[in-house]
């Protein structure tokens, strides 16, 4: 993955303060469900989405983590409700979702973002890593939308924002199934786009490039090293793989572009595939 280490991830932020009240209330008493939240790009999103008047819950497996995140959005005003779920078992997503109709009796936003990779050339995965990483980045996707789409039909709508990745368009080496997962991620987003047009839910997949995360910074076997030589580095390695900007993304651009996407701004957008990647699978197209 990132300089060459291979590792799990989901995508990670260094934990700070929640912003403050955006003056901007597009999800204004709406509820948002969003999976893998307790860091990274998910993290970010649930800040900003209640920044913005959302009532938002969230899932991952790291309890202390998505207890942190809840207790970031309360001290702001904001309401959330943390449910610690797996995406790769239904049972806890299923669960998830009816926690959430019990609480708020209403869903109207989702953001599928639970996501992981493993990196290994194509002919060293054991079936079980391959089936984790499809498991949780593709099948996880599917379980969400599963559950969270007969509740928005029967609210009349929705929005739903899946986060696949730039590896979708363009890829390299030992990221078979993580490539392979993200680039069905597209396929299914179509499809499930035309399903449920006529049922006003419009689903969108966001394409997010390369992100500086706490985990991918675990990925590069770099937790352990000071912040000025993660941060030396990271720069860097951006400048010559990123081209276009040079640089990594942080959680809270992708993360905002993921709001602008569940948004009711753009009411004609369905079954698309954004791209906001800093000009990464510009170069390589």
């Amino acid at each position: 993955m990132f300089l060459g280490q291979a590792a799990t991830m989901a995508g990670g932020v260094v934990l700070g303060q929640a912003p403050a009240e955006s003056k901007r209330r597009r999800f204004e008493n709406k509820v948002v469900v969003i999976t893998g939240a307790t860091s990274g790009i998910g993290r970010a999103a649930a800040i900003l989405f209640a920044a913005e008047g959302a009532k938002v819950a969230f899932c991952g497996r790291r309890e202390d983590r998505g207890r942190e995140v809840e207790a970031a959005i309360a001290k702001t005003g904001g309401q959330a409700m943390y449910v610690r779920a797996d995406v790769l078992v239904e049972q806890q997503v299923q669960a998830f979702v009816d926690r959430v109709m019990a609480r708020w009796g209403r869903l109207g936003v989702a953001f599928n973002n639970a996501g992981i990779t493993i990196e290994k050339p194509l002919h060293e995965y054991t079936a079980e890593e391959f089936d984790r990483v499809v498991g949780t980045d593709l099948r996880g996707v599917f379980l969400a939308m599963k559950y969270e789409i007969p509740h928005m039909i029967a609210l009349g709508g929705g929005t739903i924002v899946v986060t696949s990745s730039s590896n979708a368009i363009a890829t390299t080496s030992k990221r078979a199934a993580y490539s392979a997962a993200k680039r069905g991620l597209v396929g299914l987003v179509q499809a499930a786009a035309l399903d449920y047009a006529d049922a006003k839910i419009r689903i969108n997949a966001l394409v997010p490039g390369t992100t500086d995360t706490e985990l991918v910074r675990r990925a590069a076997g770099m937790e352990r090293a000071p912040d000025a030589v993660w941060h030396l580095l990271a720069s860097q390695w951006a400048k010559s793989h990123v081209p276009g900007l040079g640089r990594m993304a942080t959680a809270e651009e992708i993360a905002a572009f993921a709001l602008v996407l569940a948004s009711d701004e753009h009411p004609y957008l369905t079954g698309a595939a954004l791209v906001i990647d800093g000009g990464k699978t510009a170069h390589a197209g």
